[in-house]
């Protein structure tokens, strides 16, 4: 498949999500790595960017909540290359009503190739590399072809 370059700016717009109960664990290691944060755009899903504002005081766009349309907000940015990164600290022992959302959001993230963390081990390997810091030629791919394409109705 072909691809075309999208240079992520230093500055990244970064998704913020985590299930009931992976907020804590979102929100001590956000608390952690603050510094580098601030430095960077935040969105976050209702009840995650809530808590972000009202526990570190930071600056965060927020979105309506997972399961009334926050996940699919997201995936809808990353579509229209309005986000570049995702964190998303999500419970794989619980169930969710919107675990359908769910699967669409991580999808969506690997469609475009955005980077994604589903822990706090990735997310702190992501967030420590160099390239945090510096452009990025993120290589998304062309759906041209794709969108071109011929469907026929019977």
């Amino acid at each position: 498949m072909k691809s075309y370059v999208l240079k992520m700016a230093r500055k990244k717009r970064i998704a913020l999500v985590a299930h009931d109960n992976k907020k804590q664990d979102l929100i001590e290691w956000v608390r952690f790595n603050r510094g580098l944060l601030e430095k960077h755009e935040l969105w976050a899903t209702g009840t995650t960017g809530s808590l972000l504002k009202k526990e570190l005081g930071l600056e965060v766009n927020i979105l309506q909540s997972g399961p009334l349309g926050g996940d699919q907000q997201v995936g809808a940015k990353i579509a229209e290359e309005a986000i570049d990164f995702l964190i998303f600290f999500w419970d794989p022992l619980e169930p969710m009503p919107h675990d359908p959302d769910v699967k669409a959001l991580l999808r969506i993230a690997v469609v475009w190739n955005i980077p994604v963390a589903c822990n706090r081990s990735s997310a702190d390997f992501m967030i420590s590399s160099p390239l945090m810091m510096e452009e990025y030629p993120r290589q998304v791919p062309d759906y041209s072809d794709y969108r071109a394409r011929q469907v026929r109705l019977d």
